[in-house]
Parts: structure tokens; C-alpha cells; sequence
């Protein structure tokens, strides 16, 4: 098989553990999971695309939209893992995982992760958005991401990081003066050989505390890139995002 230069990937488990078959979730007549595949096989970067999935049923699904349907092993622990099942058997130089949290997902912004570390030689990276309303902030389905001066990540937590000191907040609070909190978006760029190498390695301590595949990156004293993107995208992490999503959709059909 010929090398090719990016290759994205839809990790798909059926059974997840907050919201088992949301990737089969109907949004508009179509699977989640088309909607993701679709969105990310768009980038002009991208030279295939793939669905990973260890279910038959999310297999039969796919199959009606795509060929590039791939049976994976049911024993990964993330998404991450069922990438690099694929990086082994298929040659090109960077991998993009697109969680299938992600409908909405930007084609461009696929593109500018391969682009990334195409251009500035980084084995791992990642993208965020600002957070503007303190519900999000607060909420643990929202990983929150803190990087150093250069735009590496520093952490990433379900917890509000960085805490203001001193604030009493809750839901329906104001969002702080001077606040700077950025929310995690759903999609990991990685060279190949810095995949393999990962996927090699146990889970870390705070990887299955905070069930967040990339503090495997970190733990090992890796670097991983962050781009900040102007992202407003609704992922469906439970079934009341999944509502949300449809309303949105049928208001843009409306109009």
C-alpha cells in the first residue's frame, strides 16, 4: 500500500459509557456517526478517512455511507488505542482522531492540525475554544485545558481550571473579569510513530481518574500543541446535548 500523508480516524464504540449508541443517535434522518465521518473525510488535507468501531451493528450502519469501515479489537481502553490499531496496518505520516462527540466538527480545523504539525515538527496536537458561559465552565462533561506560554498543554481536567481564587460560582453566575478558560475540542493530530509509541504505554494514574485519553501525553513529559479555534460546535457527550443538537437543527432548517 501506497504511504499517504493524513489519514483521519472515527473511533465508534457502541456500548459508551455516558450515553451507550449515541453513535448511532439519529440527527436529521442521518447517524451521528455519519455526520462526524463526513465532516472529517472533507478536509482537503486529508487523504482517506475511517471509521473505527468494535460493534457489528455500527459496522452495518457505516456501511451505508462509506467502505472505510474498519472492525477493531473490543479491548481498547480509548480512542487513541483504536487509532493506533489502524496506524499499524496503514502507512502515512499523520493520524487525526475525530471523537465522535464531535458532529460539528470543522473540516478546516483538520486541516489546520495537519498543517500544524506538518509545518512545526510537534508529534502531538490538540485544539480548544474560549469558554463564554459559566454553565460550561462548570460542567465535567467539559474538559478544560491549561497551557504554558508557548501553547503547549499543560493539564486537562473535567474540574473548572484555572479556579478563580476566591469566586463563589455557580451556574447562573456572571462570568469573572479577566477569566481566560478554554474548553477541550474533540480531536487529536498525531505523527505516527509518536502514536505507536503511545499506544504502547499502560493508562496513567490521572488518565483513568479523569477518563481523558491525551494526560497519557502528558504524563510521559510529552508535548502536546494546543491551537485555539473558534469552535461553537455542540458536542454530544449525553442525551440532553443530543437534544439540544436536534433543536439547532431543525431551527436551521427553519429558516
Amino acid at each position: 500500500m501506497s504511504s499517504l500523508q493524513a489519514v483521519a480516524v472515527v473511533p465508534a464504540r457502541y456500548d459508551s459509557q455516558r450515553f451507550p449508541g449515541k453513535v448511532l443517535a439519529d440527527i436529521g434522518g442521518d447517524p451521528l456517526i455519519q455526520w462526524v465521518y463526513e465532516r472529517a473525510a472533507r478536509a482537503r488535507r486529508v487523504d482517506r478517512a475511517y471509521v473505527a468501531t468494535d460493534s457489528e451493528r455500527v459496522e452495518a450502519a457505516c456501511r451505508a455511507f462509506t467502505d472505510n469501515v474498519w472492525l477493531s479489537r473490543a479491548s481498547h481502553a480509548s480512542g487513541t488505542d483504536r487509532v493506533a490499531e489502524i496506524a499499524r496496518e496503514v502507512q502515512a505520516d499523520i493520524f487525526v482522531n475525530v471523537q465522535t462527540d464531535e458532529p460539528m466538527m470543522d473540516p478546516d480545523l483538520v486541516d489546520a492540525l495537519i498543517e500544524l504539525l506538518d509545518g512545526e515538527g510537534v508529534d502531538f496536537a490538540s485544539a480548544v475554544a474560549p469558554i463564554k458561559e459559566m454553565m460550561d465552565f462548570l460542567d465535567p462533561n467539559v474538559v478544560k485545558v491549561v497551557c504554558d506560554a508557548r501553547g503547549d498543554a499543560l493539564y486537562f481536567s473535567r474540574a473548572p481550571i484555572p479556579w478563580p481564587r476566591g469566586a463563589l460560582l455557580a451556574p447562573d453566575a456572571p462570568w469573572p473579569g479577566g477569566l481566560r478558560a478554554y474548553k477541550h475540542i474533540g480531536i487529536y493530530a498525531y505523527r505516527r510513530d509518536a502514536l505507536l509509541d503511545l499506544a504502547d504505554l499502560p493508562r496513567c494514574e490521572a488518565e483513568v481518574t479523569e477518563s481523558l485519553e491525551q494526560l497519557r501525553v502528558l504524563d510521559q513529559g510529552w508535548k502536546m500543541r494546543i491551537l485555539e479555534w473558534d469552535y461553537d460546535g455542540i458536542g454530544v457527550d449525553t442525551e440532553s446535548d443530543l437534544e439540544r443538537l436536534r433543536e439547532y437543527m431543525r431551527q436551521q432548517s427553519a429558516r
